[in-house]
């Protein structure tokens, strides 16, 4: 987990977590793969994704 305390725009320190699922998920290139969910650290004032990633990124190894 990261230590982000607070919103890089507007310094709120409000922030809370979402994630994109489903039909949304991120696949690897090349690869065979259902791919996984991406998360994020989201500012819930004024809405600015601060940060993002992939949930299993074991799944990316090798595809560069």
């Amino acid at each position: 987990m990261t230590n982000i305390k607070e919103c890089p725009k507007c310094r709120s320190t409000e922030l809370g977590r979402g994630k994109h699922s489903g039909y949304s998920v991120m696949s690897p290139v090349n690869k065979l793969s259902l791919g996984c969910n991406i998360e994020y650290i989201i500012c819930t004032d004024c809405g600015y994704i601060i940060e993002g990633y992939v949930v299993k990124p074991e799944k990316f190894k090798g595809t560069f």
